[in-house]
């Protein structure tokens, strides 16, 4: 089991993504903004992050850029539905694990999620 944050401005979308990773057993936070996730990210640790590229306030972008210089060990999963925003992240491939598309399904985005925390835990045996 992981903890896990999420932010994401589009309540269902941050809802759906909750409930699917609750399911697979995992604690989740949600938050509505980058801002708000700095915010628990400094009080709290997490396995993982997955965020909205854009949001108000400090877009994903943003977020990835400040959780690689502050925990440069967690996994960041970017979601967008823009694909200039998708090309935009693309230049991030070191700080960014994965960018998942939307609309995506319960299943891709379970599986991004276990790929992204395997991944952290093959880092952490080498």
């Amino acid at each position: 089991m992981a903890k896990i944050l999420i932010a994401e401005d589009d309540k269902a979308v941050r809802s759906f993504v909750a409930r699917a990773l609750t399911h697979k057993q995992h604690e989740v936070k949600t938050v509505g903004d980058g801002m708000q996730a700095l915010e628990a990210l400094h009080e709290e640790s997490f396995d993982l992050l997955i965020t909205d590229i854009v949001m108000p306030g400090l877009d994903g972008i943003g977020l990835a850029l400040k959780v690689a210089k502050d925990a440069p060990d967690m996994p960041v999963l970017l979601m967008t539905g823009y694909s200039a925003e998708k090309q935009r992240a693309h230049n991030l491939e070191e700080l960014v694990f994965q960018v998942v598309t939307k609309p995506f399904s319960l299943k891709q985005i379970c599986a991004a999620a276990e790929a992204a925390l395997e991944g952290k835990a093959l880092q952490l045996e080498t």
